[in-house]
């Protein structure tokens, strides 16, 4: 659909502030600033609590400016697809030149005044996270390859990275680590999605992984990611921002996570429509509380060693 004749298409209707607020993609949002202030906290340099309020606050703003991009380039399989047919841009309470306007103004706003505010390392890779996300995954590889969600998915794993290079102007071990267990969490997440959704996505005529090698195959490659996932959270558990809070968490949710992804990749494709997918949501519920619980042992233990415990 051409981008002439999807704006004709759109219906009349004035958009209200929550319209606006819903192009930066909120539920997202909220992932990258607890990530990012976790990356904070974390970091081994004390940074003065105004100076984090405005570094969290700049990356969110970074992290809306390409949901509105996103929700810009994407209208169009967005229109076509349940999960996002409600969107502002398909609903048509905003425009695509509102959106694209919205998220090219707000991706300067936050890269320059995060630089600013912390470093200039901070604030570049706001920037790279930004264009990679979406020039890199949303326009080329999320309709060009069925590992578009492995490859993108970097975008959605620097937000902890930043929030340590906020504090620290710096990259380490463990913030490499934390960019690793978003990046390597996130196939199996979206993976496990797709399972239960893929007529969206084929009537969208994305190349999800389920659409154009089958469930069977998705089912191994989520076994795949898992097992390698496990290994890199028990790795983060022995660096800077490890300990014993972290380290029991990250064995508990990983051996139940690895049962999930076990399940899944003994499912009976046969079976899998009569009892609607029920193994696969609940693996991708897990996966909801997985990467906030991982994360939340990170900022308990920066807590305690804050506190000289």
């Amino acid at each position: 659909m051409s981008d002439a004749s999807y704006d004709s298409s759109i219906q009349e209707g004035e958009a209200q502030f929550g319209d606006y607020f819903a192009l930066l993609k909120p539920r997202v949002m909220t992932l990258v600033v607890f990530t990012a202030f976790v990356g904070l906290l974390a970091a081994p340099v004390p940074v003065h609590p105004f100076i984090a309020f405005c570094a969290v606050l700049f990356i969110a703003v970074g992290g809306g400016a390409s949901g509105a991009l996103n929700m810009w380039y994407d209208s169009d399989i967005d229109a076509v697809m349940r999960r996002t047919a409600k969107r502002p841009i398909p609903a048509g309470k905003v425009t695509r030149e509102e959106a694209l306007a919205i998220g090219l103004t707000l991706s300067v706003f936050s890269c320059l005044f995060l630089a600013f505010a912390t470093n200039y390392l901070a604030g570049g890779l706001l920037a790279f996270t930004i264009f990679f996300y979406v020039v890199i995954y949303t326009m080329w590889l999320k309709r060009a390859t069925p590992q578009n969600i492995v490859i993108g998915g970097a975008a959605g794993a620097f937000p902890p990275m930043i929030g340590w290079a906020a504090a620290t102007g710096e990259i380490s071990t463990a913030s490499v680590l934390m960019f690793c267990l978003t990046f390597m969490w996130t196939p199996p997440h979206f993976w496990a999605l797709a399972l239960f959704m893929r007529s969206d996505y084929d009537d969208a005529g994305v190349p999800m992984l389920t659409v154009t090698h089958g469930r069977r195959a998705t089912r191994v490659h989520i076994l795949v990611y898992t097992v390698l996932l496990a290994a890199l959270a028990i790795a983060l558990g022995f660096t800077q921002v490890g300990g014993p809070v972290y380290l029991t968490v990250a064995v508990v949710l990983n051996a139940l996570f690895l049962k999930g992804a076990v399940d899944i990749w003994r499912r009976d494709e046969d079976a899998s429509e009569g009892d609607n997918f029920l193994t696969e949501r609940k693996f991708f519920k897990l996966s909801l509380l997985y990467l906030f619980a991982h994360f939340g042992a990170i900022l308990i233990e920066a807590g305690i060693d804050r506190m000289g415990f």
